[in-house]
């Protein structure tokens, strides 16, 4: 019989004492993962809602992500195979230390104005988001208890809205008196690179699914970690997976979106410092959008097929509302030219009314509509080697989807066309989702796929990314 650690049974008397609030709880967990995008990818939504990354001229922006979107096309597939071989840990540090080269790059470009370094640091990101979101949505879908899915995906996305919220207000108040200017300054960029370092330190603190304990004393999931050529293969069928198949619309238009909502409508038709202003509000509405219909999802209606189904119902809906709200905006400015005077939040009266609640339901709509694709790639699993597969085909296909529209919006693609395509790819993804609850969507709170469907409490085992070294001495 051997004897164990000391740390071991430290872990092990912290898990009898169950509740929401343990480090090793998954409520804290989807915290930790969520403050790591909020200071990430949270800062890196604001330095994009500008329009051109802060840059009056949007093309080293447009290029920038287009090479970023493309390699994370790649990685997001890739990520999910990635995670199960390196673990969280190494997975969201690599992913989110290319975070800080990003946005050092648009500081340097305030001074050189020369594209090849913010085009290789887009690059270079999106390798790395390819692997942060990856691990967060294996994280964020297969810590939580399959009934509190929703709940929890909307408390990640409220924590990492919040980001967008604080980086919003960053550039508004470091340019505030500087009404005619074009890019932001330089402490914009500096004040974003040190969000994003805390962010990089921070995603150390995440633990291995194994030694997350859910409230009920069962583990998170009886994760093993994998091998290249099984991560391989597993990757490859995600292409011929009837389920994923249906979700690829939603995906590619749940961030084809942002390069006409950033710059043709908060990029083209607002002054500086009120773009800074309309980000804190647009990543507020989707802090109250994930919220109301993640919350939905988990307490509406007894059945969780019912849930989806009318969640689905709901999102459409508004959808068809705001985009329609969208198209006689746009109808204002058909040839891409402002007529008069670009708006500001202090001195244009009721004429900013109208444009700033419409972007503001634009992030209201889009929280909602992400928040119930990865309700849906939550009810499909419940083990975290599957979901992180599933994630990471998700964010793949999604950054395809984005890198195709910011090459768009560089080749000067009427607005109007932008608009009318965007609402398509939105319209189109529902009926497909409605399917895949109706076909996949268990009412049960068991997942469909995966080895640990409920995982049952055992010691803890090894992980790869566990950096602790233990001792043993042991008696026969």
């Amino acid at each position: 019989m051997g004897l164990r650690s000391k740390e071991e049974e430290e872990e092990e008397g912290s898990s009898l004492a169950l509740g929401p609030y343990r480090y090793n709880s998954p409520f804290v967990q989807v915290c930790l993962i969520g403050l790591v995008c909020f200071c990430c990818p949270g800062m890196f939504n604001a330095l994009s809602g500008m329009g051109g990354g802060g840059q009056l001229e949007h093309k080293a922006a447009n290029n920038a992500n287009t090479a970023l979107y493309t390699t994370f096309a790649v990685f997001g597939v890739l990520g999910g195979g990635i995670y199960n071989l390196l673990g969280p840990r190494l997975t969201l540090l690599a992913g989110c230390s290319t975070y800080v080269l990003y946005a050092g790059s648009f500081l340097s470009y305030n001074h050189s104005h020369r594209q090849p370094f913010v085009v290789t640091a887009g690059a270079i990101l999106g390798i790395g988001a390819g692997l942060l979101w990856a691990g967060q949505g294996a994280i964020m879908t297969s810590y939580p208890p399959a009934h509190r899915k929703g709940s929890y995906i909307s408390l990640f996305w409220a924590i990492f809205n919040l980001g967008g919220v604080i980086g919003g207000l960053i550039p508004f108040l470091l340019n505030y008196h500087r009404e005619e200017a074009g890019s932001v300054n330089d402490g914009t960029y500096i004040a974003f690179m040190c969000f994003m370092a805390a962010g990089a330190a921070l995603s150390l603190a995440i633990l291995p699914p194994a030694r997350v304990v859910r409230d009920d004393g069962t583990r998170a999931t009886a994760m093993t970690y994998s091998n290249v050529r099984t991560e391989a293969v597993e990757i490859l069928k995600l292409f011929a997976n009837w389920k994923m198949l249906l979700i690829v619309p939603a995906a590619w238009g749940s961030n084809f979106f942002y390069t006409y909502q950033f710059n043709n409508v908060n990029g083209l038709i607002f002054t500086l410092r009120t773009k800074g202003l309309n980000n804190v509000f647009y990543w507020g509405a989707q802090m109250l959008g994930s919220f109301g219909i993640g919350y939905f999802l988990d307490y509406s209606f007894k059945s969780r097929r019912m849930r989806g189904l009318v969640g689905i119902g709901a999102v459409a809906v508004l959808g068809t509302a705001i985009w329609a709200g969208g198209l006689v905006n746009q109808l204002r400015y058909t040839d891409g030219k402002w007529k008069g005077h670009t708006l500001d939040f202090k001195d244009s009266g009721g004429r900013f009314a109208g444009p700033f609640v419409l972007y503001f339901s634009y992030g209201l709509l889009d929280a909602m509509f992400q928040t119930l694709c990865y309700w849906m790639i939550g009810a499909l699993a419940d083990d975290s080697e599957t979901l992180s597969r599933y994630s990471g085909f998700y964010k793949g296909v999604q950054s395809a989807g984005a890198a195709v529209a910011w090459q768009i919006d560089n080749s000067k693609t009427k607005l109007l066309s932008q608009l009318i395509v965007n609402w398509s790819l939105t319209t189109v993804s529902y009926p497909l989702l409605v399917v895949l609850v109706l076909l996949a969507v268990k009412d049960e709170d068991t997942a469909e796929d995966g080895e640990s469907k409920v995982p049952k409490p055992s010691p803890l085992p090894r992980s790869a990314d566990d950096d602790r070294v233990q001792e043993y001495s042991g008696i026969n």
